[in-house]
């Protein structure tokens, strides 16, 4: 009866260092502040601890996101309030693109966390439209209006975001965009 609580633990273990840095940038794009990324997905890992043994034959990977989103939208409901958060942690990796993260971040941290939420599941989790709804709770359609006004917003407060366009320019065709969050409007 021991072993079988060792393997549960164990596995719960290798799934926690297998995903938690992954988890962490998507709880930190997603509340763009560190501590409270940090405090999101350890939450988010307790209540996976006291589910693991149900979840752990499934896709727990999913089980911890939509915990960390439906609490992170959770935690803004509570709130009501805009963060300003500070500067992006310090990147160890040489980035070639920095100023192209930079204006993503804080276009994104222009953003309602709604949106945020939708497009950081949507293009940075990969997830369709469908997951991102029933990671947020919320209908296909909810997602699909909230993606729309959120890329929107995007282009409007950092049109650098798309490649070779001039300030007074915006791209013509999807396939002259560099960041991947655009779509046809």
């Amino acid at each position: 009866m021991a072993a079988t609580r060792n393997d549960g633990r164990d596995g719960y273990l290798a799934f926690v260092e297998s995903h938690q840095h992954r988890l962490l940038r998507a709880a930190y794009l997603i509340c763009g502040n560190r501590h409270q990324a940090e405090d999101l997905l350890q939450d988010a890992l307790l209540k996976l601890a006291l589910r693991w043994s149900s979840v752990r034959d499934g896709d727990p990977s999913a089980y911890v996101r939509a915990i960390l989103y439906r609490d992170a939208v959770s935690w803004w409901r509570r709130r009501r309030r805009e963060w300003l958060s500070a500067t992006p942690p310090e990147q160890v990796a040489h980035d070639r693109d920095g100023a192209l993260r930079l204006t993503l971040h804080d276009a994104l941290g222009l953003l309602p966390p709604r949106q945020r939420a939708v497009l950081v599941l949507r293009y940075y989790e990969d997830l369709t439209e469908v997951a991102t709804a029933e990671a947020l709770g919320v209908t296909v359609g909810t997602v699909k209006s909230q993606c729309h006004a959120a890329l929107r917003r995007l282009r409007e407060v950092a049109p650098d975001l798309a490649r070779d366009a001039r300030p007074s320019q915006r791209p013509a065709a999807s396939g002259d965009l560099a960041t991947g969050v655009e779509v046809n409007p």
